[in-house]
């Protein structure tokens, strides 16, 4: 199988590159990504220095680009977006141009070229739940975006079922909860706060702390695309979560006993416009594939991470300081 791998330099989809090859020795894999700021040479290396696969630097918003590799392939995974919600809030253009017009590039490239196509979304387009809620996000919840990131990864999504309607492109999507693991970028919560704890900093916690995310790792979200990619239904979405509700704050705690600190050790910030109280995944869709998460335990994996950022400090150390210093702009202590 020849696949295309959009956004394949940065957390998920280098992750998503080194689990196929490890599992999937027979497949090809290609990586189209413009390499901003959230992606990195080595994900893409092994220890050696050697590059595991074909890298194209080039946009997603280059038809032409686009259009040669899609014709020479068997399937696109398009995990290519701009993600943080903060970003977003301060200018949303490359949120618009990179998740919506460069997802339906790629769209009309693979319908093109009857290449299969896999959105990789979030899901944070149902906006959030309340924190007494018992409901969980499914494939029938509205649309709710909170946010301009996630406005731009609802309208993509849309996009591609459309597109599944009215050209007939052998599309499915997922969305996911919120990842955690190696080679995530040090703007995000869990490697920020692993960074700092390296530094002997205190973790910076938004507001009560009271918001809740659906924690899975990075391995078991992409172990459960090829279930999707193997087995899925086209035009159908599916939802990828393995019940690890926790609060921010938790898993703020967490951190700080893997250092051994106390933890209450943190610091309260002014919290994000709009911020999303609560996120709950309900992965039936995705179980029914026969797929489940081999990460199970939150502390274990919690601890391997740390364990990866503390064992890789020339990977993350210059993106955290460019990272800190943005946040120095924005952040303010609540008294």
């Amino acid at each position: 199988m020849r696949i295309l791998v959009t956004g394949g330099a940065g957390f998920i989809g280098s992750n998503f590159v080194r689990r196929t090859l490890a599992t999937r020795p027979e497949a090809q894999v290609t990586v189209l990504d413009a390499f901003t700021y959230a992606a990195h040479e080595d994900n893409l290396r092994d220890t050696d220095g050697t590059q595991l696969c074909e890298v194209i630097r080039g946009d997603i918003r280059n038809e032409e680009l686009v259009d040669t590799l899609t014709k020479g392939v068997d399937v696109v995974v398009h995990f290519a977006a701009e993600s943080h919600n903060d970003n977003s809030l301060a200018d949303a253009d490359p949120f618009v141009t990179t998740n919506v017009n460069g997802t339906v590039t790629l769209l009309q490239a693979a319908t093109r070229h009857g290449v299969r196509f896999h959105q990789i979304s979030t899901d944070e387009v149902f906006g959030d739940l309340d924190l007494d809620d018992p409901a969980r996000f499914t494939p029938d919840s509205p649309y709710r975006p909170s946010s301009p990131y996630s406005a731009s990864k609802a309208a993509a999504d849309h996009f591609v079922r459309a597109w599944v309607r009215s050209h007939g492109t052998a599309a499915t999507i997922s969305s996911c909860s919120n990842n955690y693991g190696p080679r995530q970028h040090p703007e995000k919560f869990i490697p920020r706060q692993i960074c700092g704890l390296i530094d002997g900093q205190v973790p910076r916690v938004y507001g009560d702390g009271r918001n809740i995310r659906d924690w899975i790792h990075v391995d078991d979200h992409n172990d459960a695309v090829w279930a999707i990619l193997d087995h899925g239904e086209i035009g159908a979405t599916y939802l990828i979560g393995a019940d690890g509700e926790r609060a921010n704050i938790d898993v703020a705690g967490d951190l700080l006993e893997c250092f051994g600190r106390s933890r209450d050790d943190f610091i309260r910030v002014t919290d994000r416009p709009g911020h999303d109280r609560r996120y709950a995944i309900d992965p039936a869709s995705t179980r029914a594939l026969g797929w489940a998460p081999a990460h199970s335990d939150f502390a274990t994996g919690l601890a391997h991470t740390v364990q990866w950022y503390r064992d890789n400090e020339q990977w993350w150390r210059p993106a955290y300081a460019a990272a800190e210093a943005q946040y120095a702009t924005t952040e303010s202590p609540l008294t």
